[in-house]
């Protein structure tokens, strides 16, 4: 690995979560890494540019502001392109994949609330003339979209799930402003701050504040993974005893290899599996030889189960939680 890579890896990975909230965010990154800002900055727009960084921005826990669901559909397989493209264009999808099944399209909807979350489903159905089965969370293990390239010790959560709260008007403007993400500015904080009339100090603040909370799971590099090379993606799902959920997820969620994993509604007869996680690795193979140790592992292979591979990436970008918020 030579310096320029080495540079590039640590940027990538060492602030996904540790990223400064501080005025001049970008300064700090680059005096941690002997570097000079605009450095720093460049190396963050070419893997925006090149599709490696998906954003700098929040990361929000499931369901503490607004309202999102996990929906699948099966579509008929010379409708796939078009159907995915009209469920892209809703602006509540920030999620949108081909999988490998029967029901083979699967995305994300997110909304302001459960009112409209439920209006994108229907909104969604119609337009395509549909089914739309939605799959709530109920539980989550592991969920922070970060991505430790050194395979380090995940942080996983399996305590209570903390509820839902409204949005103060300032606060959901905050959001709203940071959804796409941080601009590459000297001082990006006081650049949000000024499209919504907040000061820099008090938007700094807000991100403190979501944090301290729980609200804001992490601020940071949000990357993608099969720019990153790991280009054999998973949804292992299976079907417990209500009962037996919590203690395998747990487990299940600490596991290496492991970099989602939560508990979902059923949707029978259609969809009968409740517990789910995303394995990502290099090759088919090794994706499978994962689940299978993990099945062995943890006694899985019992219970009826599916692996669903990404097929196609439709959309991926960051959640729209605000009301009337834009793709």
């Amino acid at each position: 690995m030579n310096d320029r890579t080495a540079i590039g890896f640590r940027l990538l990975n060492e602030f996904q979560r540790d990223f400064p909230l501080h005025p001049t965010p970008y300064a700090q990154i680059a005096d941690r890494l002997g570097l000079d800002p605009a450095t720093v900055m460049a190396a963050y727009a070419e893997g925006l540019a090149n599709g490696v960084v998906s954003r700098i921005g929040a990361v929000f826990a499931p369901n503490r502001i607004g309202s999102s669901t996990l929906a699948a559909m099966r579509v008929p397989a010379e409708r796939l392109d078009a159907v995915a493209a009209q469920v892209s264009a809703h602006a509540a999808v920030n999620h949108n994949y081909a999988r490998e099944h029967e029901w083979n399209l699967w995305f994300v909807v997110t909304a302001s609330g459960t009112d409209a979350r439920e209006a994108a489903l229907a909104a969604i159905a119609r337009d395509t003339g549909l089914p739309v089965i939605a799959l709530p969370l109920q539980d989550e293990f592991h969920i922070d979209l970060g991505f430790d390239l050194n395979g380090g010790q995940k942080r996983v959560a399996c305590g209570a799930r903390r509820p839902a709260r409204a949005l103060a008007p300032a606060e959901e403007a905050l959001v709203s402003a940071i959804d796409s993400g941080l601009p590459l500015e000297a001082r990006p904080f006081a650049v949000i701050g000024a499209r919504i009339g907040m000061s820099e100090t008090a938007v700094l603040a807000q991100l403190r504040a979501w944090q301290d909370e729980g609200v804001l799971k992490r601020f940071g590099v949000v990357v993608r993974h099969h720019e990153l090379g790991y280009t054999a993606n998973a949804m292992c799902v299976w079907n417990l005893p209500d009962g037996e959920v919590t203690l395998a997820g747990c487990r299940l969620a600490g596991l290496d290899d492991v970099t989602l994993c939560y508990r979902r509604d059923r949707a029978e007869p259609h969809w009968p599996f409740n517990l789910y996680c995303m394995i990502h690795g290099k090759s088919r193979e090794a994706v499978l030889a994962r689940h299978a140790a993990i099945n062995a592992e943890l006694g899985l292979a019992q219970y009826p189960g599916a692996v669903l591979f990404s097929v196609r990436r439709f959309k991926q970008c960051g959640a729209r939680y605000a009301a009337g918020a834009g793709r």
